[in-house]
């Protein structure tokens, strides 16, 4: 078995989609106030897909488009937990939750 991992992070998907949405991110004009429930990496992670495929599938482009199919399966290969335990840390470090 190959390693997979991607410069320090669980594969190409999960690195890139953090550097290429998140990173950056004004969480608060995005999102609003931080949730206090989004503690849990796995309900974080869960908000961050759902708003990274809405994006992706916002309506604008026809639902069976090729690229769309393609941003989708890129999408599901992303470790999304990584990338939430990525931002509570990085809220922790800003002091930006109460």
């Amino acid at each position: 078995m190959s390693d997979t991992k991607y410069n320090g992070w669980t594969n190409y998907a999960t690195w890139r989609v953090n550097l290429e949405m998140f990173d950056g991110l004004d969480w608060v004009s995005e999102f609003g106030d931080p949730d206090p429930d989004f503690t849990d990496p796995y309900e974080l992670g869960l908000a961050l897909k759902d708003w990274a495929e809405e994006i992706i599938s916002n309506g604008e482009i026809a639902p069976n488009n090729l690229a769309v199919d393609y941003a989708m399966a890129f999408l599901s290969e992303v470790n999304w937990q990584e990338i939430a335990l990525h931002k509570i840390h990085e809220a922790d470090e800003n002091n930006f939750r109460r």
